[in-house]
């Protein structure tokens, strides 16, 4: 097996700036067992015997990083290292006990309950709980002691992203403690929960870990706009209701993804950082979870049967609450809000055995950068309905607009951009039309025009743009 110095070269970088410093210092946790399990790591964690914040201070300055404080309390703090476009992380903190042990004993699980001495000579020597190696090979998370919960409830969610993240099983009295203990989670800052929340969506595996916390009464803790979809009954087009089929929808996107994922254009397009650090890929896994969360409020009995006319704008007000609960970037707000509110619009044009350009472009205006996002929502919305009125045609036909749409996009993406043939300035100069709320409207379906080849020149553009303006 490499040598950890071979396995991780950082850290003979972060060896070399310790030279001289008269400080314990151990890499402990994730590194460590992510070594064992041969998965790359750039975010480390070492414990110190003392005066970790001003151990990092002065590593940062030798390192060339940038030097964060993480916790005054508790004496915790980052080293942030750029080097030839990679990013490393260092964080360092004080022992949580008199000696290295102790701090492994206060740890949260056994797989990360791990330590190697930096300033150990020869032979690699890595410290451990007695369950730490037989866990990580056996793919199992355990709480390192019972009382692990209580001194960091956000281990309650951390048992789910290490699950979800490495693929390990949750130990069976684990998880009893976790179910316990769930209420302790609302004593967490929510930037802290939103990041635990993103690992799991980042994973490959999120459906089952926020499957298995719902079932355990966690995850209704974290986002408890979720209840109201509980035991909400659907027409006869869904068999699943509100709730099932929403989770059904994530695995089904999951899988989607999975596959798309070979399309060289999907790919970078899903891995995209939005805001807040988190991809493309993760918020559509959240869209996706909340997208019908607006049906129960607006069901109804109509004919005998059951419509839920407007959930999408009900939803998207709901899920602008959770967004703002869990303290997302501006910016992921906006995609969740537009994810949920425009989630029928590939559904709509399915509905066509062959729609218009002029609803397909309509559909790419409208939806901008995110209309292969919506596409592949629906893709798995319409793939987790299955119901006595659905059909396999109807499901294949859906599926193939989505993937005309996805292809439409790319194709239009590629394509040098067309100059606009009019501006709001020339219904001032040349028509001589006073600035009003008609210069959105004569705007946009000149444009319109221009793109589906009913206008081509400036002449034809100021003609439509006049006949426009007097109705």
């Amino acid at each position: 097996m490499m040598s950890l110095f071979e396995f991780y070269p950082q850290l003979r970088l972060f060896r070399d700036a310790l030279k001289g410093v008269d400080r314990r210092v151990f890499l402990v946790g994730g590194a460590l067992r992510d070594y064992r399990l041969g998965r790359s790591c750039s975010d480390f964690d070492f414990a110190v015997d003392k005066d970790a914040i001003a151990l990092a201070r002065k590593l940062a300055r030798r390192l060339k990083g940038a030097f964060v404080l993480l916790d005054q309390e508790h004496g915790a703090a980052r080293i942030v290292k750029n080097q030839d476009g990679s990013v490393w992380t260092f964080d360092l903190s004080d022992w949580r006990g008199k000696s290295i042990q102790q701090d492994l004993q206060l740890r949260d699980f056994t797989v990360n309950a791990l330590a190697w001495d930096m300033k150990a000579a020869g032979e690699e020597v890595i410290l451990e709980l007695k369950d730490s190696g037989r866990d990580i090979r056996a793919g199992v998370v355990r709480m390192a002691g019972p009382e692990v919960f209580k001194d960091d409830p956000l281990r309650l969610l951390r048992a789910f992203s290490l699950s979800a993240s490495l693929g390990f099983k949750i130990e069976g009295r684990t998880l009893l403690h976790i179910k316990k203990e769930a209420a302790l989670i609302s004593n967490v800052a929510a930037e802290r929960i939103r990041e635990e929340i993103f690992k799991i969506l980042a994973s490959p595996r999120a459906h089952d870990a926020l499957a298995a916390m719902d079932k355990i009464g966690l995850l209704p803790k974290v986002i408890p706009q979720i209840t109201v979809m509980y035991k909400v009954h659907q027409g006869g087009y869904h068999h699943l209701d509100v709730w099932r089929h929403s989770l059904e929808a994530l695995r089904r996107l999951e899988k989607i993804i999975d596959a798309m994922c070979a399309d060289g254009r999907v790919k970078p397009y899903l891995q995209e950082i939005i805001g807040g650090g988190h991809t493309r890929a993760s918020l559509l896994k959240l869209a996706i979870l909340l997208h019908d969360i607006g049906k129960p409020e607006t069901r109804s009995r109509e004919k005998g049967r059951t419509s839920f006319h407007g959930h999408e704008h009900v939803g998207e007000y709901i899920c602008r609450q959770v967004s703002k609960q869990l303290k997302v970037a501006v910016k992921e707000r906006y995609f969740l809000e537009d994810a949920v509110r425009l989630h029928l619009r590939p559904g709509y044009l399915a509905n066509f055995k062959r729609p218009s350009e002029k609803a397909v472009f309509r559909y790419l205006r409208d939806t901008g950068g995110e209309a292969v996002s919506l596409a592949i929502l629906a893709m798995a919305d319409q793939a987790a309905t299955r119901g006595p009125l659905t059909t396999q045609a109807r499901h294949k036909h859906h599926a193939k607009i989505c993937r005309m749409l996805i292809d439409r996009y790319f194709e239009l993406k590629n394509q040098k951009p067309r100059e606009r043939l009019l501006s709001g300035h020339d219904l001032i100069k040349v028509l001589k039309l006073k600035p009003s709320p008609i210069f959105g409207k004569i705007l946009t379906e000149v444009e319109e025009a221009h793109a589906l080849g009913k206008i081509k020149t400036r002449v034809e553009a100021l003609a439509l743009a006049r006949k426009i303006s007097k109705g």
